[in-house]
């Protein structure tokens, strides 16, 4: 079950949208007369003239179910999911239409609800996105329908921007990832396929706090993407190359580094086995590092002193 909630500021286009795709399905109407799309139409456009100053007084939720729960998902239990998704929303005593599609592979229904209420007060949409998620999670529970194992189970050729993008970054980083040895690796890499790395550092400090990523116009953060692309887990995966030191993190990344060697048995860290080998990376040798590169101009001074 996934929600995705829009508003717009008309509501004919919307409604005629909704209930003009090919074997559109009213199921359940309220507070509109409904019968016709012009009816529907005039009674939201009536109500939401109470409350004028608001600019975009229509609701639109597409909420969508698995393929899986196909023959569980009758239009009886299409209309009580609905319903109940718009009460854990706090969507109530309000106009609404609940439309099922056909053009579609995976069941899903669209909700069109004035965000003006029947008293003239304005639905809040505060924190929507957020709510959103925790609902959907909570009804799959409830009602036992499926839960997706992972992105590699998303229909990818079918999506559409920005969610596209998204799960074009996702897979490139994960490529490669493990083949990049360090930070100025993986920008370089990612690079070439046109995905930008950008980071957030402390204050006016070289300390990193947080990542993105971006592709084209759209830009998301690295935890946006996948919980395991945050900062901190993404930084773990080059061990003592990783940005987490108390040197210029700026200067790092601006200007060509020293490659250090990979800590022994990164493939082995409990990031790593949680991330089910997803940066797991074959071992390499290792180069020289800042301290035997001292011992080594130490020792030629030495020899110089002595002739």
């Amino acid at each position: 079950m996934i929600g995705k909630i829009k508003k717009g500021s008309g509501f004919k286009g919307c409604v005629n949208y909704v209930l003009g795709k090919e074997q559109a399905a009213l199921l359940h109407a309220e507070g509109v007369l409904a019968e016709s799309n012009r009816d529907i139409i005039r009674s939201f456009i009536l109500q939401a003239g109470m409350n004028p100053d608001l600019k975009k007084p229509v609701g639109h939720i597409a909420l969508s179910y698995s393929p899986v729960d196909a023959p569980k998902l009758t239009d009886g239990k299409m209309i009580q999911l609905a319903q109940e998704y718009m009460r854990e929303m706090k969507i109530t005593d309000t106009q609404y239409i609940i439309v099922r599609h056909q053009d579609r592979e995976h069941p899903h229904v669209h909700i069109v609800f004035n965000r003006i209420d029947n008293n003239g007060k304005t639905i809040s949409d505060r924190n929507d996105m957020y709510r959103n998620e925790q609902v959907c999670k909570k009804l799959k529970a409830k009602h036992g329908l499926y839960f997706a194992k992972g992105k590699e189970h998303v229909k990818q050729h079918r999506l559409r921007e920005p969610d596209k993008s998204k799960y074009e970054i996702y897979n490139t980083v994960k490529n490669e990832i493990g083949e990049s040895r360090n930070w100025q690796q993986l920008q370089t890499r990612l690079a070439e396929k046109g995905i930008g790395i950008h980071f957030k550092y402390r204050g006016q400090t070289g300390e990193v706090q947080g990542i993105s990523f971006s592709k084209g116009e759209y830009t998301f953060k690295g935890s946006e993407i996948d919980r395991s692309f945050s900062f901190s887990k993404l930084d773990k995966c080059f061990g003592d190359v990783g940005l987490n030191t108390t040197e210029s993190n700026r200067q790092t990344i601006s200007a060509p580094v020293q490659e250090l060697s990979q800590t022994p048995g990164k493939a082995d860290s409990p990031l790593l086995a949680g991330l089910g080998g997803l940066f797991s990376t074959p071992s390499s040798p290792a180069d020289d590092t800042p301290d035997n590169l001292g011992e080594r101009k130490r020792k030629k001074k030495k020899r110089h002193l002595k002739l």
